[in-house]
């Protein structure tokens, strides 16, 4: 059985360090492997959901502190954006009900599944109870991947994966984001 991480869960990921130390750490990090898209309403819950991704092997991507992007959003904005997102071979959309108010999530989802189709996209969705699914009322978050915390048929230990949810079919975290 799987199931969605909570903001609970974000938040309890991150306890043994400090919100700073974990977006500094992701920041300073090149090479990087997996876009993360998020909405600026949530970026409160991006240490948790980072330390998942880099506790499995991906080296996040946020816009957050990237000093190519200028201070006003404009064209060169999105062509930084659009570049980064073509170069990392992961692309993952942390979802919750804020995003459906982003102009720049659903854009982002976009270049990414068009350049990568939708095997190296994934979700990572998260809401206030694990069973919540308020997330997904955009119907195109139906077609994509998500990373869910549970247990695969022959595991003998919960842990993260990335569901096929139309396939019923799973990859563990750690060998979807580094593409083995």
């Amino acid at each position: 059985m799987s199931k969605f991480a909570t903001f609970n869960d974000l938040d309890r990921f991150c306890q043994p360090l400090d919100e700073t130390t974990i977006l500094r750490s992701a920041l300073a990090r090149t090479g990087k492997t997996v876009f993360l898209a998020h909405s600026t309403k949530d970026e409160r819950y991006l240490p948790g959901v980072i330390s998942v991704l880099e506790n499995h092997g991906g080296r996040v991507y946020i816009d957050k502190a990237d000093s190519r992007l200028p201070e006003s959003t404009n064209r060169e904005t999105a062509e930084t954006l659009r570049s980064t997102i073509k170069e990392c071979p992961r692309f993952v959309l942390f979802v919750t009900t804020n995003s459906n108010d982003s102009k720049w999530v659903p854009w982002e989802l976009g270049i990414a599944d068009g350049e990568k189709g939708h095997k190296p996209v994934a979700l990572f969705p998260a809401a206030n109870r694990s069973d919540e699914k308020q997330w997904a009322q955009q119907e195109y978050l139906g077609l994509y991947r998500r990373i869910v915390w549970g247990r695969m048929k022959g595991w003998t230990e919960d842990g993260w994966f990335v569901l096929d949810h139309l396939q019923n079919t799973g990859t563990p975290l750690r060998q979807w984001l580094t593409g083995g």
